[in-house]
C-alpha cells in the first residue's frame, strides 16, 4: 500500500509521519486490496484547543473510497483516531461482501 502525507500550509515532521506510516499500515490486517491511502493534516483556524485535522482516504478497489476525517488536539490524536474509525468501516465493507 502506497501511503500519501500532504500537510497543509505547515512542514511534517518526519516523527510524525513515521507515526502515520506505522499506523495507516496496520490497516492492511483488515483489507488486502487497499491500493493507497491519501493522509491529509491541517490546522484549523481559529486557533482553538481541538484545532489539528487528520483525513484519511483509502482507495479500494470493487467498493467506494473510504473516507475518515477527525479533529483533536494532536495530529497523532487525530490520525489514531481516523484509523480506528477506517478500521470499523473496513469491517462492516468485509461483512457485506460476505453476505453477498
Amino acid at each position: 500500500m502506497e501511503i500519501r502525507i500532504q500537510s497543509i500550509h505547515f512542514d511534517a515532521s518526519t516523527q510524525l509521519e513515521n507515526f502515520i506510516q506505522k499506523k495507516v499500515s496496520k490497516l492492511n490486517q483488515y483489507c488486502d486490496d487497499i491500493i493507497a491511502a491519501e493522509v491529509n493534516l491541517k490546522v484549523v483556524k481559529p486557533e482553538a484547543v481541538q484545532n489539528k485535522e487528520a483525513g484519511i482516504k483509502l482507495l479500494v478497489p470493487k467498493s467506494d473510497d473510504i473516507f475518515s476525517s477527525k479533529i483533536a488536539d494532536t495530529f497523532e490524536e487525530a490520525v489514531d483516531m481516523a484509523v480506528d474509525a477506517l478500521a470499523k468501516q473496513l469491517l462492516k465493507t468485509k461483512e457485506k461482501t460476505r453476505t453477498k
